[in-house]
């Protein structure tokens, strides 16, 4: 099992913060199969502020590459990418077009 952490901003509206929450607490089913498809056995996201962490775990099928490539050939992925992105913005450190930034590990008890 890899693990991997992401961040990502959210706009710094309260009002989107809580419709984006609602939209996490019933994500459409075909976004989380394609999730899994992907190869994460585990994902979850937290939320300190604006500022939002992801921490997904992986199986050995898992590429990023992978899930980008399924993800564009998946209307439906679109879709849910393009609303959600009404409610996010990028850190930053983001490079240009980057959504989610992966995070570096510094520290293991």
């Amino acid at each position: 099992m890899q693990r991997y952490c992401l961040a990502l901003d959210l706009k710094d509206d309260p009002a989107l913060i809580a419709e984006y929450e609602a939209y996490h607490r019933n994500v459409w089913p075909e976004i989380q199969e394609s999730i899994r498809t992907a190869g994460v056995t585990a994902l979850e996201i937290y939320r300190a502020g604006n500022r939002m962490f992801m921490i997904m775990e992986v199986d050995g099928s898992f590429s990023f590459e992978r899930k980008s490539a399924m993800d564009a050939a998946n209307p439906k992925v679109q879709e849910w990418e393009a609303l959600m992105w009404k409610y996010q913005q990028a850190i930053p450190v983001a490079k240009p077009g980057e959504k989610w930034v992966l995070m570096d590990k510094i520290f293991t008890l």
